[in-house]
C-alpha cells in the first residue's frame, strides 16, 4: 500500500538531515502543512530547536498580497516559527530526495480569527462563542476559506492537497489548560453543543422551517440530563431534521466551493483529498460528509480506520481511501502495530496509508515505521 507521512515545515526547514531521513522510511509522499492552526509541537531531531510554538493559525508561505488586498478577513502570515516561505523551502528539500509533496491545508479552525473578528465564530445554544471555530455558514467566512483553500493548496511543486476541517467545527478542541472534562459529553451531547446559532445559522434554520429560538430551547432542554448527571442527551423532536438538514447543505456547498476553487487553480492531475467522516453530523478536523457526494467531488478521502468502510461502499475505480494511522507512541499511537493496523485498514477498503506524524515521532517510532513499511511493500 502506498504510504504518506504528515510533516510540518519546521521539521525540515533548517535540518539538512531531515529529507533523507523521511525518504528512508519507505513512504512515497509527504503531506506538508501549508496552512495550519496554532499549536505547540515537539521537533525531536532538529539541530536548532526542540519545541515550536505556533502562536496562531497561519499560512506557512507568503500570502499573495493582490488576492487579499482590502479584505477584512485574510490569512495571517506565520511568525518566527515558519518565517518567509518555510513551506517552499521544506518542499524543495523533500522533493530533492524523490518524495512527492502534497500540501496540507487546515481551513475552519482559527482561534486568532475568532478573537479578532468574534462575529465569525460558531455560537452555541447558550450564546457562548467558540473563537476557534469559524462558522462556515457566514458568507464572509466562506469567501476567506474558499480563497485560502485555493492559495494554500496549490503551492509550487505540490502534486496534490489534503484539506482538513473542510466543514463544521464545533465544541471539541485541544485548548490550552482545558477544564471542560468535568462532565463526560457523549457523541450526542457533543453534537448538540456544536450546533451554531449565529445570525446566519438562525436564518438558515428559519428558512428550513425551524424557529431558531424554539430550536435553541430544545437543545438546552435535551442537554439538561447531561448537566444533572441523570442520563444522556435527549432528542429535538420535530426540530431534529431541519437542524441537520441546514448543517448538511451548508457543509456540502462549502465543500463544493472549496474543492472547486482548488480545481480551478490547480494543474491537470492535481489530487484533492478531504479529511472526512462518513457521518454528516460530525464536526472537527475530519468534517462530516455525505460519502457518495464527497467521493464524487474529490479524488478521495483521508479517514480514521473505523470510518473507512463508510466510504468504501461508494468508491469508484481510482478513488483514494487513505487510512489515517497514529504512529507516535507518546501520543497514544502504535507504531509497533502498524503492519496489523494497515492490513485491517486494507480489509476495510483502504487503498493508502497516512502516518501521523513523522515530525513528532521519536527515533524508536521511526524505526518501527521503517520496519513495518518494508514488510508491507
Amino acid at each position: 500500500m502506498r504510504a504518506g507521512a504528515f510533516v510540518y515545515p519546521w521539521d525540515v526547514d533548517g535540518d539538512p538531515a531531515a529529507p533523507a531521513l523521511l525518504a528512508g522510511l519507505g513512504v512515497a509522499q509527504v503531506t506538508l502543512a501549508a496552512a495550519y492552526h496554532s499549536t505547540r509541537a515537539l521537533s525531536p531531531r532538529h539541530p536548532a530547536h526542540r519545541i515550536v510554538t505556533a502562536e496562531h493559525a497561519a499560512v506557512l508561505y507568503p500570502p499573495d498580497p493582490d488576492r487579499w488586498a482590502g479584505r477584512a478577513l485574510r490569512p495571517y502570515p506565520a511568525g518566527e516559527w515558519a518565517p518567509g516561505d518555510a513551506y517552499g523551502r521544506a518542499a524543495d528539500a523533500l522533493a530533492g530526495t524523490g518524495l512527492e509533496v502534497h500540501s496540507w491545508v487546515v481551513l475552519a479552525h482559527n482561534s486568532r480569527l475568532g478573537a479578532e473578528h468574534p462575529e465569525t465564530s460558531v455560537v452555541n445554544a447558550y450564546g457562548d462563542r467558540y473563537p476557534w471555530a469559524p462558522c462556515v455558514a457566514r458568507p464572509d467566512v466562506r469567501a476567506l476559506l474558499v480563497d485560502l483553500a485555493a492559495e494554500a493548496a496549490v503551492r509550487p511543486g505540490a502534486a496534490g492537497t489534503e484539506l482538513e476541517s473542510c466543514g463544521w467545527y464545533g465544541l471539541a478542541h485541544l485548548h490550552a489548560h482545558d477544564k471542560t472534562g468535568g462532565i463526560t459529553l457523549g457523541e450526542r451531547a457533543q453534537y448538540l453543543m456544536s450546533l451554531c446559532f449565529c445570525p446566519a445559522c438562525r436564518q438558515g434554520y428559519g428558512d428550513g422551517g425551524a424557529d431558531p429560538d424554539e430550536l435553541a430551547a430544545a437543545v438546552r432542554g435535551a442537554l439538561e440530563p447531561v448537566w444533572a448527571g441523570a442520563g444522556p442527551a435527549g432528542g429535538l423532536g420535530v426540530l431534529e431534521a431541519p437542524a441537520l438538514a441546514w448543517r448538511a447543505v451548508t457543509a456540502r456547498t462549502f465543500q463544493e466551493a472549496a474543492v472547486g476553487a482548488v480545481r480551478a487553480a490547480a494543474p491537470p492531475g492535481f489530487r484533492i483529498l478531504l479529511h472526512a467522516d462518513p457521518d454528516p453530523h460530525r464536526c472537527g478536523a475530519d468534517a462530516g460528509t455525505d460519502p457518495a457526494h464527497v467521493l464524487g467531488l474529490t479524488d478521495g478521502v483521508v479517514a480514521r480506520p473505523p470510518k473507512i468502510a463508510g466510504f468504501a461502499a461508494h468508491a469508484r475505480p481510482g478513488t483514494v481511501l487513505a487510512a489515517n494511522l497514529s504512529v507516535v507512541a507518546g501520543m497514544g499511537g502504535a507504531p509497533g502495530r502498524l503492519v496489523r493496523d494497515a492490513e485491517e485498514a486494507r480489509d476495510a477498503g483502504a487503498t493508502e496509508l497516512r502516518l501521523y506524524h513523522a515530525g513528532l515521532a521519536s527515533d524508536e517510532d521511526l524505526g518501527a515505521i521503517r520496519t513495518a513499511l518494508r514488510k508491507l511493500s
